[in-house]
């Protein structure tokens, strides 16, 4: 079973993406707010149903029905509302966290943990201490969302282009890095068709697509809200990874024991996504400035945790 704990927009739509997959016949919707988790569920079993889907979502506000999940996401805690950053959630955040970490623990203790809740880095730091479960186990969704608006700036770039205009174009990319304002949409690693980006692109529209994949997060929480389908997708993507065993390629905020040259922080990075959860963690070799960047958010990610009892 798939427990997802948040039942708001963003734990809705990894529900339903997770299900239109059918990354298993039981998804769980669990949240504090009575009435939200089972009306969501039902709103959801409709379309599943006329789509001839054979997955039941359930809802429920009480945490022993994750007894035996098998995967749990954690979506919930505030949300990030316009003018905010990630950090500024952070001592809201953290007390949830904890709580429903605890409750992982008591009826889910075997599962692989994928936090959500911002700030994504040192919730999954939180996460992980909180639980004590092997570092394998718990690796935050965070980079997956990154990745897929770094993809569409190479893809609006691309039809900008074009000699480089193509239908079946494969875009192959990563960000590493914080999960907000000192991620790392790594340009230098990216690809199109086998086509590595710096062949392509000036500099200047390289440094435009890293500017915009950093800054777009808040544009799209200014004009609607809140982000939602995205987030969703990439919940699903990291679930079916390790439901097909496929170990993929992923960046995942995870912990660091020594790679990158850092210890004792969760932070993104590229890592193989199997049954196993986190298998292997990949390093890169990264350049001057690129360091510098991962540098930043590793330092930042160790600040907001300097100040949260763990």
């Amino acid at each position: 079973m798939i427990t997802i704990i948040g039942a708001g927009k963003v734990g809705g739509s990894a529900a339903l993406h997770s299900a239109i997959k059918q990354l298993d016949d039981q998804i769980l919707l669990l949240d504090i707010a009575e009435g939200l988790p089972q009306g969501e569920a039902m709103d959801l079993n409709h379309l599943l149903s006329e789509q001839g889907i054979d997955v039941e979502i359930s809802g429920s506000n009480n945490y022993e029905d994750m007894k035996g999940s098998d995967i749990v996401v954690v979506v919930a805690g505030a949300g990030r509302k316009p003018g905010m950053t990630r950090m500024d959630l952070l001592k809201i955040n953290a007390g949830v966290v904890k709580d429903v970490v605890g409750n992982i623990k008591k009826y889910a203790d075997n599962s692989l943990i994928i936090p959500v809740t911002n700030p994504l880095d040192p919730m999954a730091y939180i996460t992980y201490k909180t639980s004590g479960f092997e570092r394998n186990r718990v690796f935050g969704m965070g980079g997956m969302l990154d990745l897929s608006r770094f993809k569409q700036f190479i893809h609006e770039a691309t039809e900008e282009d074009e000699l480089n205009r193509s239908s079946r174009k494969v875009i192959d990319a990563i960000v590493i890095g914080e999960h907000g304002e000192n991620m790392l949409p790594l340009t230098r690693f990216a690809q199109i068709s086998g086509k590595p980006l710096p062949t392509i692109f000036s500099q200047e529209k390289l440094d435009e697509i890293f500017t915009k994949t950093k800054n777009v997060a808040a544009e799209v929480i200014k004009l609607k809200g809140a982000t939602v389908h995205a987030p969703g997708n990439a919940i699903s993507s990291m679930i079916q990874s390790i439901v097909e065993d496929k170990k993929q390629v992923m960046p995942v905020s995870t912990y660091l024991d020594g790679e990158y040259g850092y210890s004792d922080v969760t932070i993104g990075v590229p890592a193989v996504i199997g049954k196993n959860g986190v298998e292997k963690i990949n390093e890169l070799d990264l350049n001057q400035d690129e360091k510098e960047w991962f540098d930043k958010g590793v330092n930042s990610v160790k600040s907001a945790l300097a100040g949260i009892d763990i």
